[in-house]
């Protein structure tokens, strides 16, 4: 068994304990789960820890884990809240593609729709020994420049090319922190932004958010298209466009060095800023990638957003925006005000990490992982899903972009797929305006294992066939 499939199997067995116990009634021991159920003390430790954190049990070291006091009704349990619904009005923040990021993550069904990898992925050994570090050096937990540490901008600095230095890097948490920052410093509300479509859910909700217009362009097979751009920022008269050149999310596209120039050059034409999304530069298993666009800028006109989170681990929340002029000043501002500052022991692990020999060996085996990985979800869908159409080579990244057969509803093939036990992405929250037809983003690096893979697509083959 999956150690994921354990521990949700676990977990269930103790939440149906608690769930006819009394407060202050011992659960069984970790010895005798052990024992009864054939999963390692490591698994039981973590089923443990969900129901800890749902506060359904309590955890006393050296006694055991007990059923939590259950709450007793009382005056907030009645009160009214509608008052509250005139208040905030119709405007509401729409969430639901930023749960596709970490579908999986609270469930013992197989997911094939998570946006982060599974932690056996991730250079936990590396990790572990660079926060150890952190956390001990001196003035470790004192407050940090507030655009970061400068070591660590200088290294995202120079990632991006030799034009760039420390102070044209700011330190973000996380890719979503730094595209969120990105568009607030650009694009006063109301404003139109053009976007890709498909494209990464995280920006819709950002726009949908901050109230700001989405303006979709379409893509093909090499990214955001050229002869359609032009006209969307001559329609809209947007300033601000925003875009994924290497290993779209979801289609995969990869855009060649000639296209990039040509959008560049388009975006100049229109006075507008590109907001270059570089979430996926460490992830390829094919060719080499082209530069960055932001390489050849030379006048400011790229925002460039990294990330290290989907490279080493979903909780490593380290991000960067590089840009230059004024609109460098106006994401500092940004930044601050939103956050203030990006913890500086994270900051130091992360240096740390990125400027370790374990971090080069992680990027020298992690493309043969996710290759193998891509190849036995494609396998297993030429398999088992004979009907559903594969629209990207999928040479880097953690994607597949498939079309469903005419007639079957991506929403309703998710949630059939749900009660099924594997999850998996609709298409539906990747675009900005009716989708052209019925697609599902499927992941192959949230399960555990290539059989989990295997499983997965049998799985979703029961729902579609």
């Amino acid at each position: 068994m999956a150690k994921s499939s354990s521990i949700g199997t676990v977990t269930r067995r103790l939440r149906d304990f608690v769930r006819v116990a009394a407060p202050g009634d011992a659960l069984p021991s970790s010895r005798e789960l052990v024992r009864e159920m054939r999963v390692s003390p490591v698994t039981v430790s973590s089923a443990l820890a969900n129901l800890s954190s749902e506060g359904l049990i309590t955890i006393r070291p050296g006694a055991g884990a007990f059923v939590a006091a259950k709450p007793e009704l009382g005056a907030n349990q009645n009160a009214d809240y509608s008052w509250q619904t005139a208040v905030l009005g119709s405007h509401a923040v729409d969430d639901r593609g930023m749960r596709l990021l970490a579908q999986g993550a609270d469930s013992s069904a197989i997911s094939l729709a998570t946006g982060y990898p599974h932690p056996s992925l991730a250079p936990h050994r590396q990790l572990v020994a660079a926060m150890l570090r952190a956390v001990r050096r001196p003035g470790a937990w004192d407050i940090p420049p507030l655009s970061g540490l400068v070591a660590l901008r200088r290294w995202f600095a120079e990632t991006a090319g030799p034009m760039f230095g420390p102070d044209d890097v700011l330190i973000t948490s996380g890719g979503q922190s730094a595209i969120a920052t990105a568009l607030r410093a650009t694009s006063p509300a109301g404003s139109p932004v053009v976007v890709e479509s498909p494209t990464y859910p995280g920006v819709l909700a950002v726009i949908n958010a901050t109230g700001l217009r989405a303006v979709p362009v379409p893509v093909d097979e090499h990214g955001i298209r050229p002869d359609m751009l032009g006209e969307a920022f001559a329609r809209s008269n947007a300033k601000v466009m925003y875009c994924q050149p290497s290993f779209h999310n979801p289609t995969g596209a990869v855009m060649p060095a000639e296209r990039r120039s040509e959008v560049l050059e388009i975006a100049t034409r229109a006075g507008a800023f590109v907001i270059e999304d570089d979430w996926s530069r460490w992830l390829t298993h094919g060719p080499a990638l082209p530069p960055p666009m932001v390489s050849k800028d030379g006048d400011g006109r790229v925002i460039h957003v990294r990330s290290l989170t989907k490279v080493t681990a979903s909780s490593l929340r380290i991000g960067a925006l590089i840009a230059r002029g004024p609109v460098a000043e106006r994401l500092r501002a940004v930044r601050v005000v939103e956050d203030l500052l990006v913890a500086a022991p994270l900051q130091e692990a992360a240096l740390d990490l990125v400027t370790s020999s374990g971090w080069t060996r992680h990027l020298a085996t992690l493309p043969g992982i996710l290759r193998r990985r891509r190849d036995a979800l494609l396998a297993a869908m030429a398999r088992d899903l004979p009907s559903v159409k594969v629209r990207n080579p999928a040479v880097g990244g953690f994607y597949v972009w498939a079309q469903l057969p005419g007639g079957l509803d991506d929403v309703a093939v998710g949630a059939a797929a749900r009660k099924e036990g594997v999850l998996v992405g609709s298409g539906r929250p990747f675009f900005a305006a009716e989708p052209p037809a019925a697609f599902l983003r499927i992941s192959f690096v949230g399960p555990a294992s290539q059989d989990e893979i295997d499983e997965g697509v049998r799985r979703l083959s029961r729902v579609i066939q």
